[in-house]
C-alpha cells in the first residue's frame, strides 16, 4: 500500500525538483540563454516534423507488436491510438500511457494481455539492443557491423525458442523483422533529432556524439516515472558524458529544447485527437 503512495509522490517531487533545477540552471548561466538564441525557426519546424515521423514508426510498432498475437490493426487506428497514448503517457499520471493502449485492446480485439505484454518485451529488446550499440558505437567502431549481423541472428534463434513458438505462439517471423525495422527507424529519427538539437547549441558536436548521445538517453526509459523521463534522461547522460563527450550546458541546453518541442507536437497531437475525433472514434471501436 504505501508504494502506491510513494511512488507517485516520488515522481512529483523528482518532476518539481527538475524543474527547479533547470530554471535556476537557464537563470545563472548566460551561456546556455546564448546556446538557445541559435535556434531559428526553421530547425523548430523541422524538429516538429521528425518528432511527428517519430510517431509514424511508433504507429509500425504498434502494427507489428500486435501481429505477434494475431491482431490486424489499421494504419488509421494505430497512428491515432499512438498519438492519443503519447498525449496520455506525458500529461497522465506515471506514464499511464501503456496502461491505457491495454486497456483499449483488451476491450477492442480481447487480447491476451500475458501474450501482448511478452510481445511488447520484445520491442523493449529491440529498443535495449539498438540503444546498447548506439551507446558503444564510439568503442566498438568497425564492430558495429558483425554486431548488427549477430542481432539478426539473434533475433531469428529467439523467435524460434521453445517458450516463443509453442508456449507464447509469436512465431510471425515477418512481424519480428517488421518490429526491429520500426524500433531502428524510430531510434534513428531520435538521433537525427538530438543531433540537430546539439549542433544548434553546440555547432562542433559531430553525429558521432549524437549517436552515443542517444544510446544513453534511450536507456532513461526503463527507469522514468516522471512525464518524459524528465530528470532521469539528463542524469543518464551527465553520467555517461565520458562517452559522448558533451559538456553539462549543452545538454542542458539540448534538453530545454527537446522538451520545449515536444512539447508543442503533444499539443499538436491533442488537437488532432479533437479535430479527427479520435477519443471518440477510439471509444466508438472498442464497444463494436
Amino acid at each position: 500500500m504505501w508504494k502506491k503512495i510513494f511512488k507517485p509522490i516520488l515522481a512529483i517531487i523528482i518532476f518539481i525538483g527538475t524543474i527547479v533545477f533547470f530554471i535556476y540552471y537557464f537563470a545563472s548561466h548566460a551561456s546556455v540563454r546564448q546556446q538557445l538564441s541559435h535556434l531559428s525557426l526553421v530547425k523548430i519546424a523541422i524538429l516538429i516534423m521528425l518528432y511527428m515521423l517519430t510517431m509514424l514508426a511508433l504507429a509500425l510498432v504498434n502494427i507489428s507488436t500486435l501481429r505477434l498475437v494475431k491482431i490486424k490493426a489499421s494504419g488509421r487506428e494505430s497512428i491515432l491510438l499512438t498519438a492519443y497514448t503519447a498525449v496520455v503517457n506525458f500529461f497522465g499520471p506515471l506514464q499511464s500511457g501503456p496502461a491505457a493502449r491495454a486497456v483499449y485492446l483488451k476491450r477492442r480485439y480481447s487480447v491476451d494481455l500475458k501474450k501482448y505484454s511478452v510481445a511488447t518485451l520484445v520491442y523493449y529488446f529491440f529498443w535495449a539492443a539498438f540503444s546498447g550499440i548506439f551507446l558503444l558505437s564510439g568503442l566498438l567502431k568497425w564492430w558495429l557491423i558483425p554486431l548488427l549481423a549477430i542481432c539478426v541472428t539473434l533475433l531469428y534463434l529467439l523467435s524460434k525458442h521453445e517458450f516463443i513458438k509453442n508456449k507464447m505462439r509469436l512465431l510471425d517471423l515477418k512481424a519480428w523483422y517488421l518490429l526491429a525495422l520500426a524500433t531502428f527507424a524510430q531510434i534513428s529519427i531520435i538521433t537525427v533529432i538530438y543531433f540537430i538539437e546539439l549542433h544548434s547549441v553546440t555547432p562542433a558536436t559531430h553525429f558521432s556524439q549524437a549517436i552515443i548521445y542517444t544510446g544513453a538517453a534511450n536507456f532513461a526509459l526503463f527507469v522514468s516515472i516522471t512525464p518524459g523521463a524528465l530528470g532521469f534522461r539528463e542524469t543518464f547522460l551527465v553520467f555517461s558524458k565520458h562517452l559522448h563527450h558533451i559538456s553539462n550546458s549543452s545538454i542542458i541546453a539540448a534538453n530545454i529544447i527537446d522538451r520545449s518541442v515536444y512539447l508543442i507536437v503533444l499539443i499538436i497531437l491533442a488537437l488532432i485527437i479533437v479535430l479527427t475525433h479520435a477519443s471518440k472514434y477510439l471509444g466508438m471501436k472498442s464497444e463494436k
